[in-house]
């Protein structure tokens, strides 16, 4: 113990670091719970700014999701809490005898709020101007956005899933989750050894649907599974369910634009608008239409909470895009990107360790050092969007989805609950955990955990080194 203890106090001393038996405690805890490879940890003071403690706090480590750190806090300062993402509606034609001689366009601006409700309100729009009948055709407008609908790094077998949906300036989201450029499937095991009946939320949205699941005795095991095939409109149900149970899925689009418009014109059938000839297609709008309405989303501040909490990488994605497009005039993931980069410079990091790719955190091309994520966490509390920012995060052990977010089952006893309010990560084999937790000293600190090639045992060591911190601090 005695040779350990001097190998320590050297340590310190070399980077430079207060030697403590803070440290001392947080060092051994690592080595005992996580070990010291492929991890990296960085503790730093609120008050002074400077690093209390690191383990390989300068490696450049794969952040996951914890990217959303600078995400978030430069769509807050860049944008403005106020920001909102517009949908307009647009007639180009003549309306005569209660018929659009014409086209219909909606010009997306890129809302992740966009429901089946604003579908029916633009259908009572149209029919406010004495539309009841529409000869000609529906158009998408989703030129607000250009490059890939895909961040990089998607992995193939990952595209059917709700955290790898494709990016559109005109797309929509099935619930108040706000995961756009998704619906819901909703199935429900009804006679043993028959089909289970399903639903799709908010409708079909021209996709194929192809029911191969079978249901089974209320005692059997569920298998079901809902994936939409890769590169196409088609979506598989197989599997089995047991007698009596409902399941949800989500599944991505394969083309947001296109679908949403799909999912438009049914919503619009449904409240008796004639539109059985229209085709839908995307089309930039002509100098001649006449705007009837503009839908606005939630503003940022509002949304900011679901963005966080519940670590939606469609609102991630959106949020980029809108970046570049504000900054630089085009609203790509790299003007995005290089968005996030200005930023970070700005509030005075080192932006050479901040490696970009996205800014959702999927890609495993993406790189950041634990010291860069706490500078960060330090410098955002000088800055006017810090309340919003803070609020936005999720907090440990509290059960509201909307306030413990993807904490909330962590952190959960009395002597822990509400003392960490960070932002958690993972994607395969990473787990990261950063932002800020109150000691019981009462002192509160900025702290990022960052793990790689782990399992997902790692979770539950991360939150025994956050622990250590609560303790010793």
């Amino acid at each position: 113990m005695k040779k350990i203890t001097q190998m320590l106090l050297v340590c310190l001393l070399l980077i430079g670091l207060p030697i403590t038996a803070n440290a001392y405690m947080l060092d051994q805890a690592i080595t005992k719970n996580i070990g010291k490879s492929h991890t990296s940890v960085s503790l730093r003071s609120l008050t002074t700014g400077n690093v209390l403690y690191e383990h390989n706090g300068q490696a450049l480590m794969k952040p996951a999701s914890t990217l959303k750190l600078l995400t978030g806090s430069a769509a807050l300062h860049v944008l403005g809490r106020d920001y909102t993402f517009s949908t307009e509606l647009f007639i180009d034609g003549v309306i005569a005898d209660a018929t659009l001689y014409g086209d219909v366009y909606i010009k997306g601006g890129g809302d992740p709020t966009l429901q089946q409700q604003d579908f029916l309100t633009f259908a009572k729009i149209l029919k406010r101007h004495g539309i009841r009948k529409i000869q000609g055709n529906l158009y998408g407008d989703d030129s607000a956005f250009s490059g890939n609908a895909l961040t990089p790094g998607i992995a193939k077998e990952d595209e059917t899933e709700y955290y790898a949906a494709r990016i559109s300036a005109l797309t929509m989201s099935p619930n108040t989750d706000y995961d756009a450029g998704t619906v819901i499937v909703q199935i429900t095991g009804d006679k043993t050894t028959q089909p289970p009946s399903f639903r799709v939320l908010p409708n079909a949205s021209g996709m194929k649907f192809v029911n191969q699941a079978r249901t089974v005795a209320k005692t059997g095991k569920n298998t079901l599974t809902v994936k939409r095939q890769y590169s196409s409109n088609t979506v598989i149900i197989a599997g089995n369910i047991p007698q009596g149970s409902t399941v949800k899925e989500w599944v991505t689009l394969q083309d947001p634009t296109i679908n949403t418009l799909h999912a438009i014109k049914n919503t619009w059938q449904s409240t008796g608008l004639n539109i059985s000839q229209v085709t839908v297609g995307r089309k930039v709008i002509p100098a001649t239409a006449s705007k009837l309405y503009t839908k606005e989303s939630l503003p940022l501040h509002k949304l900011y909470p679901v963005f966080m909490k519940l670590s939606n990488n469609s609102i991630a994605d959106i949020l980029v895009k809108t970046l570049g497009l504000e900054m630089y005039g085009e609203g790509n993931t790299e003007n995005g990107v290089a968005a996030l980069r200005d930023y970070a410079y700005s509030l005075g990091l080192n932006t050479k360790q901040w490696r970009l790719e996205d800014g959702s955190g999927m890609s495993h091309a993406n790189r950041v050092s634990a010291n860069e994520l706490t500078a960060l966490l330090a410098k955002i509390q000088q800055q006017s969007i810090y309340t919003n920012f803070y609020q936005g995060l999720p907090i440990g052990g509290q059960e509201e989805r909307f306030v413990g977010g993807t904490l909330r089952k962590r952190f959960d006893t009395n002597a822990l609950r509400g003392r960490v309010v960070a932002k958690t990560g993972s994607i395969t084999n990473v787990y990261t955990l950063s932002g800020y937790v109150t000691a019981k000293s009462g002192r509160q600190y900025a702290f990022a955990i960052m793990t790689d090639k782990k399992n997902a045992q790692a979770l539950k060591q991360i939150d025994q080194l956050v622990e250590v911190i609560i303790q010793h601090y």
